[in-house]
Parts: C-alpha cells; sequence; structure tokens
C-alpha cells in the first residue's frame, strides 16, 4: 500500500448518491472518539449528490458490471483506504462474498459474511428464521404461479381482509402492495391526503404481472395495521446495541420523522435474530404491530439504514462503532448502564444549487 497521504483515518463511502448519505457523513464526522477523518465517496451516478460533501469522489460501475471490484480496489490502493463503508443493498451483496479481498490489503469493511447477506436481504427467509425461533411475525406464504398467488391471499383471508404483496428481495418499497378488493376511499379521504400507489384489487394486479415475461416469486404474508418500527443494530466481538425507533412519518419507505423507545421486546427479537443468522457491523431490522400492539417482523436491512443517523442523538453512533469494528479496535459498550435517549429525528426537504456542474450553495 502507497505511504499515507495524511494522518487522518481515510474511510471509503460507497453509494454517496443514496438518501441517507448526508445523515452517514454527519455520524462519521461526529464520532465519540474525535477521531479525524479524510472521507472518500465512490458512486456509479457521476452526478451523486454526495460528492460534494466528500474530500475526493470517483464514478465506480455498478456492482453488476465488469470491474466494479478491480476499480474500488485501486481506488483503495490509491487513497491509501483504512475502511469501506458500504452504504447500498446491491453493494453489500456483491462484496460480502469479496471481504478477503480487503482485509488481505489491510483494510477493513463494514459488511457481513455472504450467507448472513442472503438471508438477510430476503424478505422470506428472513420471515423462516423468526418462524423458526418462535418470534413474532405475519402469517406468510412463497407463491411462485398465479394459482399459488391466489390460494395464498384465500387463506390469509382475502376479499375480507387486506393481503400484502411484494417481492422476496427488493428494498424502497419495490414491488409492494396492499390488495384490497374494495376501494376505501371516500369524498373526504381523496380531498385531504396523497395517494400512496400501494392499494390494488387482485384484478388489478394479475393484469399487470401477466403483461409478458414469467411470473415473478411473490411473498405474501398477512396485513399489519398496526405503527411500524425500524430498529438500528451493530453487533461486533465486545459488545451489541439494538436501538428500536417508532417511525412516525414515512415517505416512499424512508424515514421523515421518528422516535427513539427503549422497548425491550424489540430489543431482544433484534439482537437474537443477528445473532442466529451472523449479522455484523451496522444493520437494521424493520417491524410492525399487529391488532395487538406486538410487533411482528417486516424486513431485515443488512446495511447502513437511511436515517441510521438518528442513533447519534440516541446516545449510540452505530455507523462509528461499525467503522471501529472494521478497523480492529472493537468498542466496549455496557448497554444495559446507559439509557436510549429519546430522541425525536426529523427530515427535511433541503437543496443544492448548481452552475456548469459545480456547486454554489445548498438550502
Amino acid at each position: 500500500m502507497p505511504k499515507k497521504k495524511s494522518d487522518k483515518l481515510c474511510v471509503l463511502v460507497t453509494g454517496v448518491g443514496a438518501p441517507g448519505t448526508r445523515g452517514t457523513l454527519y455520524a462519521l464526522k461526529k464520532n465519540p472518539d474525535r477521531t479525524q477523518l479524510r472521507l472518500i465517496g465512490i458512486d456509479g451516478n457521476p452526478d451523486a449528490l454526495g460528492k460534494i460533501w466528500v474530500e475526493k469522489f470517483y464514478k465506480v460501475p455498478f456492482p453488476e458490471q465488469m470491474g466494479y471490484l478491480k476499480r474500488l480496489l485501486e481506488i483503495c490502493r490509491k487513497e491509501s483506504v483504512d475502511v469501506v463503508l458500504p452504504q447500498t443493498t446491491r453493494e453489500i451483496a456483491f462484496l460480502s462474498k469479496h471481504r478477503d479481498e480487503f482485509r488481505s490489503r489491510n483494510m477493513g469493511i463494514c459488511v457481513s459474511g455472504s450467507k448472513a447477506i442472503e438471508t438477510a436481504n430476503n424478505k422470506f427467509l428472513i420471515l423462516k428464521v423468526f418462524q423458526k425461533l418462535k418470534l413474532p411475525h405475519p402469517r406468510f406464504h412463497l407463491a411462485k404461479s398465479k394459482e399459488e398467488l391466489e390460494r395464498a391471499i384465500s387463506d390469509l383471508g382475502y376479499p375480507k381482509v387486506p393481503v400484502v404483496v411484494k417481492p422476496p428481495i427488493s428494498n424502497g418499497m419495490r414491488g409492494y402492495r396492499e390488495l384490497r378488493e374494495r376501494n376505501s376511499w371516500d369524498a373526504k379521504r381523496f380531498l385531504r391526503e396523497k395517494p400512496s400507489n400501494v392499494d390494488i384489487s387482485l384484478k388489478g394486479l394479475i393484469a399487470i404481472l401477466s403483461r409478458g415475461g414469467a411470473w415473478p416469486e411473490l411473498l405474501v404474508s398477512e396485513y399489519l395495521p398496526g405503527q411500524e418500527y425500524s430498529v438500528d443494530a451493530f453487533v461486533g466481538k465486545n459488545a451489541s446495541v439494538a436501538i428500536p425507533r417508532l417511525r412516525k412519518s414515512i415517505v416512499n419507505g424512508i424515514s421523515f420523522e421518528s422516535v427513539s423507545e427503549r422497548r425491550e421486546d424489540l430489543i431482544d427479537y433484534t439482537l437474537k435474530i443477528a445473532k442466529e443468522i451472523g449479522l455484523e457491523y451496522a444493520f437494521g431490522f424493520q417491524f410492525k404491530l399487529d391488532e395487538e400492539r406486538v410487533p411482528n417482523i417486516l424486513e431485515c436491512n443488512p446495511r447502513i439504514q437511511g436515517t441510521m443517523v438518528a442513533s447519534v442523538f440516541s446516545g449510540f453512533n452505530v455507523i462509528w462503532f461499525a467503522v471501529r469494528e472494521a478497523l480492529g479496535r472493537p468498542p466496549t459498550i455496557s448497554f444495559s448502564q446507559q439509557e436510549i435517549l429519546s430522541a425525536r429525528f426529523a427530515r427535511y426537504w433541503g437543496g443544492v444549487g448548481f452552475e456548469g456542474g459545480r456547486p454554489i450553495d445548498e438550502i
């Protein structure tokens, strides 16, 4: 590895076009150790907005394309990177299979092993693990044909009750729909609310899925009517932390307002499942309450979550803990001796003005 460019710790953050990038960089800069950092960003999009908040930016191939790993390793060597912090689902699926490529070059990388990532990224497999451990989960089926879909939704009580359908592997609400035979919109709701675009009838869904191509594999599950929670978590050699957040406002799958809560059930479920499948570093889970207000698992995000910066304000900077773990400096935290701060976190719409590709100012 070439001579270090500075005495600062060099962290390479991938996918800096992701919505949560500003929060990730904030968590790194506000680390409790007050470690000085040099931040490098990469993305497949040359106009990724995060490029303006890092010291250096590189455009790279997408992880599905030839040359992604080679280019990433070249950048790491050139910039004397100490640790790689992946942000996107598509990158962690690839990089989990190549951890040794970085470790053999004396670099840390904040990603779990490939088996853990494969399980965590699959909503059906996560439900199977919760089922195995006898932890709360919605009733579910995996449907691979039109006939299996119809049988599954009938078993779950449709059309008397709504049913959820989604691909087992997806993110950002892609492919998510709530089956409702009767439209629940009335004049008041029509005038007051923005359309969510998730309600659909069985006839409408089948019409879409029948338009060319192979019939997709779908996870069909019970609809949960209650509030939704996200849990920011860290698991390392010396410590494990889980911080539940009530998601009070959600826009396109992203939390715009959340409040940290010390819910022992969510902490327990998160750390049990993480141990079972072998998750490490920083990751998250999402839960939703059923009619009895019991939290049921929805899915896992085995990566930095979009609003994970909220953990900083709750008293536990899980993003920084992951970096320390990857560097071989595992943090020691006595979680039972510290309380989660009941911190409210709110996003807002900002913006950046450009001229000729150069930022002028931001709001």
